[in-house]
């Protein structure tokens, strides 16, 4: 205990004789620190150590978000958001009304007929991709007030302003639903029929579509057709139009010309078989019913 006594006494002396502590006369304990000796000009990267990076290994770490250059990230690449399921959405490519009054009046379609899935395809403007699940064109309103053409049209989509357009023009435009079996067969039917396939059914919409495909205001081709008569007339009054009567028309009959709800083209029956090398149409006697 004496020895411990004098120990304390001995470093509160030395503490009182010592000066103040300060920044100024803050030093490491002798030897505990080794001044490494720094090479100069073309010998300054001579050695390669964890502590001494030579030239070229440097590395420079940019601010967080800037590692794409002087803009980050956000600003640099556009910003699309994630939906969940965005994949197995149904497409529409866009077809605008200008677009089509440019092949009405080039002639590359025929106004006189009824103008279908196959015909936009066929005009070799436009493409479809069903293993991107696009299942059809949707009619954009985009040349609306140059639009004078009087057509009958079935597309897979489109807004009230289009079906405006086209009805105050004296037109007929139907929406219709092509399953990716009947699509892959319209885009492609030469392969179809070299193989010897039958022309399938078309099948009806999903569950999530056919609210779609049965109003009357998206002149669906499931609607009912008094329904939609009524609709042409509240459209009119709507966007203060004379609605033209179609009854009275002479071209009547190709304005109201429509396909079966399970016919996927025109002329051409479900269950019939197309012969390229003999030339001629098979028809089958009997054909499974509706399921």
């Amino acid at each position: 205990m004496a020895s411990l006594r004098e120990s304390a006494d001995r470093a509160l002396k030395m503490l009182r004789s010592l000066p103040r502590v300060q920044l100024g006369n803050l030093r490491p304990n002798p030897n505990s620190k080794k001044k490494s000796k720094r090479g100069r000009a073309q010998h300054g990267g001579d050695k390669h150590g964890a502590g001494n990076k030579g030239s070229g290994q440097r590395q420079n770490y940019m601010r967080l978000g800037y590692e794409t250059g002087n803009n980050p990230f956000y600003l640099r690449f556009p910003y699309e958001p994630y939906y969940k399921g965005h994949h197995m959405r149904r497409q529409y490519p866009p077809i605008s009304l200008l677009q089509l009054q440019v092949m009405l009046d080039t002639n590359r379609i025929d106004s006189t007929k009824p103008i279908d899935l196959t015909t936009l395809y066929n005009t070799g403007l436009f493409k479809l991709s069903p293993t991107s699940r696009e299942f059809g064109f949707q009619l954009t309103d985009e040349g609306a007030d140059k639009f004078k053409s009087k057509i009958c049209i079935e597309v897979q989509h489109a807004k009230e302003s289009v079906i405006a357009t086209i009805e105050r023009n004296g037109g007929v435009i139907r929406t219709a639903f092509y399953d990716l079996k009947s699509l892959q067969m319209l885009i492609n039917p030469r392969k179809a029929f070299e193989r010897g396939e039958p022309i399938p059914k078309r099948m009806m919409p999903p569950q999530d579509a056919i609210a779609y495909y049965t109003a009357a205001e998206n002149r669906g081709y499931l609607a009912n057709p008094e329904e939609i008569s009524k609709h042409r007339l509240v459209l009119a009054q709507k966007y203060g139009y004379k609605l033209p009567k179609i009854e009275e028309d002479p071209e009547y009959e190709t304005l109201t010309a429509m396909k079966d709800a399970r016919q996927i083209f025109f002329g051409l029956e479900p269950g019939w078989v197309i012969s390229l090398k003999d030339k001629c149409i098979i028809k089958p006697k009997d054909f499974p019913p509706d399921s």
